[in-house]
């Protein structure tokens, strides 16, 4: 019994925790895998700029990844609308529509 006791013995040897602690260790852990927007030189920005114009121009299927702190999102459609001064592209998906900030775009092909 006096060994329970000793230095860290008491914690360990409890098998119990309590929600709110248990969430608040789940909220960090989630934390701690969150990751940073990519930096995309000029050259890719274009690159994705003019995909987005030849999908909205040729009507044609553009894929594209957008950015999320955890998991990237995939998109696949026809670009049906672009609105420079909002900085926003209008996607036409198969389940409806989807408006896509520009600046969260990590990459776009065709």
């Amino acid at each position: 019994m006096g060994k329970r006791l000793e230095g860290n013995g008491i914690y360990e040897s409890s098998r119990m925790i309590m929600p709110e602690h248990r969430e608040a260790m789940l909220q960090q852990e989630k934390e701690q895998q969150r990751k940073g927007k990519p930096i995309l030189d000029e050259q890719a920005i274009e690159e994705i700029v003019r995909t987005l114009a030849e999908s909205y121009h040729e009507k044609t299927t553009v894929d594209l990844v957008v950015f999320s702190p955890f998991d990237d999102e995939h998109y696949s459609g026809v670009v049906i609308g672009i609105n420079q001064s909002r900085g926003k592209v209008n996607l036409l998906l198969e389940d409806g529509e989807k408006e896509i900030t520009i600046a969260e775009i990590i990459s776009a092909n065709l």
